[in-house]
């Protein structure tokens, strides 16, 4: 009996013994979680009372009470509170210097700028009372003016990033105005870079955004190596056409609408009575620089770029002489062999005098295509594969009367790739560098492999150097910041426009393109 005793007392015993461990586990995590507790309860907790903010705003500056300072601007009187108007430096040297105000109740501003308005005055004597401002897209650029003028650094760097966010086809104009006007740089910048993706991929297309691009942007703008030229050096020829048409005959956005198409503004030059060159005329003598600042010799490529030019009579020929000159020597010389193709071109050489191309990819699908011209006798496919964009030397026996010879042919090349959001604005950027490829007869060779971030559609540029250059072929104008013709609104092709996508079965016997839609 005293053994069965002993068996039931041990689980007894062990129940006991848990019990006393659990309690002991117990007393651990007590004490640890009291630890935390008195720690939690020591540290500070830092909170805004927003209804404080909101206090402030409301009875200082809204209802205006306790003033100590009258502010008299654009017709409208503010009671204000030097205490908090001394947060600017305009203000605080006015307040604290040696100045009349410094002992007056009563400040009279005169504001000459157009574009500071009482409803920016408004806005920015009230961000001084408050932690934090709304800025109004529609309004940004008078409160840009109105914080420059009172120097309120921190207000132009929250103006400066609402106008690089809102960066569109409406307002990349106005915002680059403004930027240059108040010293923005990082705005400045953005909106250039905008302009170099847009411009001939959407502005073409709208007559009352491209009108707004003054003579000195535009000159900017074309002179960029890094601009996107929508198919070739043609397609950035008729955009200025068209916008200097828009400069000399559109004074607001419903004359714009009456433009029913491009025959118009072609007809405007080609029906002149004279057979001055317009660029040489009165009218046309504004609109120079910009002109000087296309790339001639890529205009002398194609018959069709001839002749356009020669029935608008905008550029002056004598422009054309050393460009005609610098081809055929060139042409003299691959075809002597005694020109090979660039080899060793400094950056900037080749930036200068490369040829400027592009299209847009609009899906993720197999494509090959090329831009028409004449080449020199380098006849080269682009091939993008969705995932990569390679270059073919595209040789044919029975076309190598139209070809050169040559067994291997150098050139120089740079591919470009954007994807942008719905605003238009750069997603994701992908620049190859310059690179010097050697191609035999009919082989290829990759030039970009796409980041994933890339999505379509995707726009391509690709700068090209086919021949050695020579300084003569570089324009007089400053390369700024870092050939078809754009199509209508109705989706139609502009005359003197050459779509550039082809296959590269459709050579025919003579060696021209047969075209395919894009």
């Amino acid at each position: 009996m005293g053994n069965v005793v002993n068996k039931i007392s041990s689980p007894i015993q062990a129940m006991r013994g848990r019990k006393r461990k659990r309690d002991d586990d117990d007393s651990d995590g007590n004490e640890e979680n009291a630890d935390l507790l008195d720690k939690s309860l020591a540290t500070p907790k830092r909170k805004k009372l927003i209804s404080t903010a909101k206090y402030i705003y409301q009875a200082l500056f809204k209802e205006e009470r306790n003033s100590d300072i009258t502010v008299h601007a654009l017709g409208k009187v503010w009671h204000l509170h030097k205490v908090y108007l001394s947060q600017s430096p305009y203000f605080s040297s006015m307040f604290n210097g040696s100045w009349r105000e410094a002992d007056e109740d009563y400040v009279h501003i005169e504001i000459i700028d157009p574009k500071v308005t009482i409803e920016s005055l408004f806005s920015v004597f009230g961000s001084l009372y408050m932690d934090e401002v709304v800025l109004e897209p529609r309004e940004i650029v008078s409160i840009l003016a109105t914080a420059t003028l009172f120097q309120l650094d921190s207000l132009i760097d929250r103006c400066a990033e609402v106008m690089i966010e809102t960066t569109n086809a409406e307002t990349a104009v106005k915002y680059y105005e403004a930027a240059c006007e108040y010293g923005v740089k990082t705005v400045k910048q953005s909106t250039f870079n905008w302009l170099l993706v847009n411009l001939l991929s959407l502005y073409y297309k709208t007559g009352k955004w491209l009108r707004l691009i003054s003579i000195e942007l535009m000159e900017l703008l074309v002179a960029s190596s890094d601009l996107y030229v929508m198919q070739t050096e043609l397609s950035l020829y008729t955009l200025l056409r068209f916008w200097m048409f828009l400069k000399l005959n559109v004074t607001s956005d419903s004359d714009c609408e009456k433009i029913s198409s491009s025959d118009e503004q072609m007809q405007y030059f080609a029906q002149r009575q004279s057979s001055v060159p317009f660029l040489s005329t009165v009218k046309g003598k504004p609109f120079e620089k910009s002109f000087r600042a296309l790339r001639l010799h890529n205009l002398l490529n194609h018959h069709v770029d001839i002749k356009v030019l020669k029935q608008d009579n905008i550029i002056p020929w004598d422009w054309l002489n050393e460009p005609l000159f610098q081809q055929w020597n060139s042409m003299l010389l691959i075809d002597q062999s005694l020109d090979k193709g660039p080899k060793e071109v400094d950056d900037r050489l080749f930036l200068e005098t490369c040829i400027r191309c592009g299209r847009t990819l609009p899906e993720n699908e197999y494509l090959k295509w090329r831009w028409t011209g004449f080449n020199f006798g380098l006849d080269l496919i682009l091939i993008s594969d969705t995932k990569t964009i390679r270059v073919k030397r595209h040789h044919r026996t029975e076309n190598e009367r139209l070809l050169s010879l040559q067994v291997k042919r150098q050139f120089l090349i740079r591919v470009s790739v954007a994807s942008l959001n719905e605003l238009r604005q750069i997603k994701h950027q992908q620049t190859s560098p310059i690179q010097s490829i050697a191609l035999d007869k009919n082989e290829e060779a990759m030039l970009i492999m796409f980041d994933k971030e890339l999505t379509y559609p995707l726009l391509i540029s690709v700068n090209m150097l086919v021949v050695s250059p020579t300084r003569k072929n570089v324009n007089s104008t400053v390369i700024g910041s870092p050939t078809a013709g754009p199509s209508n609104s109705s989706g139609q092709q502009s005359k003197g426009s050459r779509e550039p996508v082809v296959d590269e079965e459709s050579l025919d016997a003579s060696g021209n393109n047969t075209v395919m839609d894009s």
